[in-house]
């Protein structure tokens, strides 16, 4: 099933944890593959188009099992089929740091994650929408504490 132009629903449920486990990550309502739709066409097929280059999605959707599996956060937007993760580095025809500069320029988005890495590059970009309420535009930045525990510095709050 096509989400947009250039991203199927099987691409947003892909998980080598769900299969390494033997967790089914399948939505489990209509209204999840909505959330997806309107993330692919508000955000993905947007990047991808603007930036010209193919975007791999790291991780999409996570049914509770699987986030849980990866200690996700209980709120994740991920179960809402909310928000992808991306990452450039897998294609190499762009960086992190474009894809989060160009949804933050020029997209509307809820929450808009520059995660770890460093200064210069994320490691990857974490993006939500939500299509049928109102997005905050929040920039964080996800970081690791001396003991390894993560926190978000807020880079940019609009509303």
């Amino acid at each position: 099933m096509k989400l947009s132009k250039n991203l199927t629903l099987a691409e947003c449920l892909r998980s080598n944890t769900a299969k390494r486990l033997g967790i089914k990550n399948e939505p489990h309502d209509d209204w999840v593959v909505e959330n997806l739709k309107a993330i692919a066409e508000h955000v993905f097929q947007p990047v991808r188009d603007g930036l010209g280059v193919p975007i791999y999605v790291s991780s999409g959707y996570r049914s509770p099992d699987l986030n849980g599996a990866i200690r996700g956060s209980k709120r994740s937007q991920h179960m809402e089929g909310r928000a992808l993760d991306l990452d450039a580095d897998v294609f190499g025809s762009c960086t992190n740091a474009q894809i989060f500069n160009y949804i933050k320029e020029n997209l509307e988005f809820d929450q808009l994650i520059w995660e770890f890495g460093d200064e210069g590059n994320p490691d990857w970009v974490h993006v939500s929408y939500i299509h049928d309420g109102t997005n905050r535009g929040r920039c964080l930045k996800a970081r690791r504490d001396d003991e390894g525990k993560v926190y978000y510095e807020v880079i940019l709050k609009s509303l």
